[in-house]
């Protein structure tokens, strides 16, 4: 093993760099979100983040958002409909299920990221970025499982199955819209859409404006900040990150928030220091096949192989 590692130099480009503080940041909101449930309805809650988040991005790039043109509008409509979907049906399972059983189900978006980028942009995945894929999501299970011996479907469950779908799609369509729209104005419509579905599905989930609170506003702001500078930089990263490599870096998600969680007072099991090994060896394998592809095309010494 050694002697075959030695053959590569695993690398990160400057944008997965990026991704993995972005991910960073994603994993620690888990207690805030989770915190904001005892004051908040899903959906509303879901709703003001979003829209916060668009207020903040737009006031600050208003001047790009004059020569916004149809196609961006689309993709932003698009990729808001999946943000929507997927952090509203994830958020509304929380309120029945565990946080380990839904951060366990959401974790089936790692392998439906590669099976629809097959099936919707025809761009099949090589053996080794299956393998890694393959390697997170056991890490993920290992990490997130969830409770007891069974798994029952309930509507908690059944939601945060349907989020998983959304999630996929939304990595998905952002990828497919990668350098063909302008990143500020497509994310400025993205958040916007997405905070008014979620206000929308209010009405039949049967919620009503929640009293103000503190907690309420600083959260709401907060997050607010968070998923406009997330959004962004994952429509900026995406431009270069293929959308496999990307969903194994995302998987780094629910280490980031184990973390917070054990300096919250939480502790991490053993078989959960062992899943987030297998998410970091899976990141690791999805480089290696990289390296694998350059030096098939270049052919150069061993020692010379890099990534551009």
């Amino acid at each position: 093993m050694s002697a075959l590692l030695s053959r590569y130099k695993f690398a990160f480009t400057p944008q997965e760099i990026i991704l993995i503080v972005i991910t960073m940041i994603w994993g620690g909101t888990f207690l805030a979100v989770h915190h904001a449930m005892s004051v908040s309805g899903p959906f509303f809650f879901v709703g003001v983040r979003f829209a916060t988040a668009a207020l903040l991005l737009g006031a600050v790039s208003w001047r790009s958002l004059r020569g916004i043109s149809w196609q961006e509008i689309k993709a932003g409509a698009l990729i808001g409909a999946a943000i929507g979907c997927g952090y509203g049906l994830q958020t509304y399972g929380m309120q029945t299920i565990t946080s380990s059983k839904s951060a366990f189900l959401t974790a089936l978006y790692v392998p439906l990221v590669p099976l629809l980028q097959w099936l919707f942009l025809g761009r099949l995945p090589g053996l080794m970025s299956w393998i890694g894929v393959a390697l997170a999501f056991a890490g993920l299970m290992l990490l997130a499982g969830p409770e007891g011996d069974s798994l029952s479907l309930g509507a908690g469950e059944l939601a945060t199955l349907l989020s998983t779908v959304a999630i996929a799609a939304e990595i998905i369509l952002i990828s497919a819209s990668a350098g063909k729209v302008d990143i500020k104005r497509v994310t400025v419509v993205q958040l916007g859409f997405a905070s008014l579905l979620a206000f929308i599905l209010m009405v039949p989930n049967g919620e009503t404006l929640p009293p103000f609170s503190p907690y309420l506003l600083f959260s709401t702001v907060g997050l607010g900040i968070a998923s406009a500078v997330i959004q962004v930089t994952m429509n900026w990263a995406q431009r270069s990150v293929s959308p496999t490599r990307a969903t194994v870096i995302y998987a780094g998600e629910p280490v980031w928030a184990g973390i917070v969680g054990r300096i919250a007072g939480e502790r991490l099991p053993g078989a959960a220091l062992l899943g987030g090994a297998l998410i970091v060896l899976g990141v690791l394998i999805s480089e290696l096949k990289l390296k694998r592809n350059q030096k098939a095309k270049d052919q150069p010494s061993p020692d010379d192989v890099k990534v551009n």
